[in-house]
């Protein structure tokens, strides 16, 4: 995976674009998108619980606390943009990227 234009560092802060697809079979990892890296997750697109989930899931990825995590744009959308604040954890398909 090597897609820089949907991930940049602003001092400690990751923002990464993503590409959420709901209702998914698990909750893994999808290459990346041409609007971000996709996501798929098992939780449905109901009341904020992808949301959720998705926060959860990111936060166990990056080895940070869920308050560690904002979702910057795209509440409602599958196209989201995120900021992960100091995260323990780069994945090497990540630690690769120099933005």
């Amino acid at each position: 995976m090597n897609k820089p234009a949907h991930v940049r560092w602003c001092n400690k802060i990751l923002i990464l674009q993503v590409y959420v697809q709901a209702r998914a079979g698990r909750d893994e990892l999808g290459g990346w998108h041409e609007r971000g890296l996709k996501i798929r997750l098992k939780s449905p697109p109901v009341d904020g619980q992808a949301n959720k989930h998705l926060l959860k899931f990111l936060s166990k990825l990056f080895k940070v606390a869920i308050s560690n995590i904002r979702l910057l744009k795209g509440e409602t959308s599958r196209q989201k943009t995120l900021a992960i604040e100091r995260p323990a954890t780069i994945p090497n398909w990540l630690a690769t990227i120099k933005t």
